[in-house]
């Protein structure tokens, strides 16, 4: 994922970009289908050398005319490829019609649709329909799509999966599950957002040589935060600096029985750069955090007296980690509430701000989907069919900067210069996992301390954590990954 482009688009905006390169600049639109296809064989046969069986699924359409270049490359290169269509190749319009004669003036083969797949081929290529789709998948490409996902062959999407919305990630009736997606012109947003991640699999892209001025007027939707986003954000410190240079993060949160989450932020927060930590926790386990890691300052606070005065040495506060529901943690968050540094909150100090909703610029707010419904006074279902309205929601009632995790993190930045969101396509399934929100507030809160605006702090604290998760997958596999692992692989990130 890193290797991809830093915009993501929506659908008539790659359409937009496609026709200014066809209309504007000249180039043909049969020669941007015959480099899609190129670049699909390519991805292809780079990802899966072994496979010299193909079978190669079109529709209508532009999908499926890269479906036909593909094949008709793909038998220049060597592999046994057979084409199933479940359009009338005699219908087809345009560049399609031009890549099928193109295919059939070589000596290819095109058999209808009639239910199965070759049972021998070994890797399947999904040219049905492409990003532009609008309404569920229903008939004959449906049986399609069905019959693809019972297949043992791995599947290889033109653009994106047949059935995933271009725009949100939907599915739209019933989807082809693919291991490997190559995408053409520019990133479309479904193949990050909703479902789209779980049904296209892989991302390969191609910007097929298109000239970057054709995109200089077209507008992006999201950003991915990038290699350039960290390095700006990370630079080399001074041989002269000192642990004061670096801020002082408070972290408030761990109530009675619940200190491990407050010590995992606290951690990360030193791992991810802070000058210093400290922890403001129930007084019952105060002596534990530091017990666990010396190196975190930890403090007893008793009552609204007590944090006052620790706040009063804090340039930011992150406010949440096992906190709870208790007296203590009430009266906890009316001074917090109160405080006049940027702030990072997550979990219950999320459910205590749904009590008492304020709007204010200082802030990151970090929920999952659970606590964005109880911010928006919805339901989690509400929230996740529509991320991105449930995002600008927060936005507007919150204020600040919005984190609402999950798969295809998205972050806000009404305050960065284009205002354009966030969407995190780092990480992984193995993250979904106890303490890791918390070691995100923790990292988010050490940027800002080392001086980095809301906006940068949020979008590189997302993609730091889930690039310290991807670390610990390829090391030790997804399934029972640990918070702490994180916290381990974070120095291997955050100096690039």
């Amino acid at each position: 994922m890193q290797s991809l482009p830093v915009n993501i688009y929506s659908v008539a905006a790659v359409r937009e970009i496609d026709r200014i390169a066809i209309e504007d600049k000249g180039i043909p639109g049969y020669t941007l289908m015959k480099r899609a296809g190129a670049a699909a064989v390519s991805a292809a046969r780079s990802h899966y050398p072994y496979a010299e069986r193909w079978q190669v699924i079109c529709g209508a359409g532009n999908n499926g005319g890269d479906g036909y270049v593909v094949a008709r490359l793909a038998a220049q290169n060597g592999v046994v490829v057979s084409v199933l269509t479940l359009v009338d190749p005699e219908l087809l319009q345009g560049d399609a019609a031009t890549a099928y004669t193109d295919f059939a003036a070589e000596g290819g083969v095109v058999m209808p649709w009639a239910g199965e797949l070759d049972a021998e081929a070994d890797l399947l290529v999904d040219a049905i329909l492409g990003s532009g789709l609008e309404r569920d998948v229903a008939g004959v490409f449906a049986d399609a799509v069905s019959a693809i996902n019972a297949h043992p062959a791995k599947v290889h999407a033109m653009d994106i999966a047949t059935g995933i919305n271009g725009d949100t990630g939907a599915v739209m009736g019933v989807a082809v599950i693919a291991s490997l997606t190559t995408t053409f012109v520019g990133l479309k947003s479904g193949l990050f957002l909703g479902a789209g991640p779980d049904y296209c699999g892989e991302i390969t892209f191609s910007d097929l040589e298109i000239d970057p001025a054709c995109r200089a007027s077209v507008p992006a939707i999201y950003r991915r935060p990038d290699d350039d986003l960290l390095a700006g954000a990370l630079p080399a410190r001074p041989r002269g600096a000192h642990k004061g240079d670096f801020g002082h993060v408070v972290v408030v949160g761990g109530g009675p029985g619940m200190s491990g989450a407050a010590r995992l932020c606290g951690e990360a927060a030193l791992r991810a750069g802070a000058g210093r930590v400290s922890v403001a926790t129930h007084p019952d386990h105060a002596a534990l955090v530091s017990a666990a890691r010396p190196e975190l300052m930890s403090h007893g606070v008793a009552g609204a007296a007590d944090l006052k005065t620790l706040l009063g040495k804090a340039d930011v506060v992150a406010f949440g980690p096992g906190l709870g529901q208790s007296d203590w943690a009430r009266e906890v968050f009316t001074v917090v509430a109160e405080a006049g540094q940027a702030t990072v909150w997550d979990a219950d100090g999320l459910n205590w701000l749904a009590t008492a909703p304020d709007a204010r610029d200082n802030r990151v707010i970090t929920p999952h989907p659970g606590e964005a419904a109880t911010l928006l006074e919805t339901d989690t279902a509400s929230i996740q069919l529509d991320r991105p309205a449930a995002l600008c929601a927060l936005a507007d009632k919150y204020g600040g900067i919005v984190v609402l995790k999950g798969a295809g993190t998205l972050i806000s930045d009404k305050q960065g210069a284009s205002g354009k969101p966030f969407v995190c396509t780092s990480g992984n399934p193995g993250m979904a996992a106890p303490g890791m929100g918390d070691v995100l507030t923790g990292i988010i809160a050490a940027l800002v301390a080392q001086g980095l605006s809301l906006s940068v702090a949020a979008a590189a604290g997302v993609e730091l954590h889930a690039r310290a998760g991807d670390l610990v997958a390829a090391s030790n596999g997804q399934r029972g990954m640990l918070a702490s692992d994180l916290i381990d692989a974070l120095p291997r990130v955050v100096n690039p």
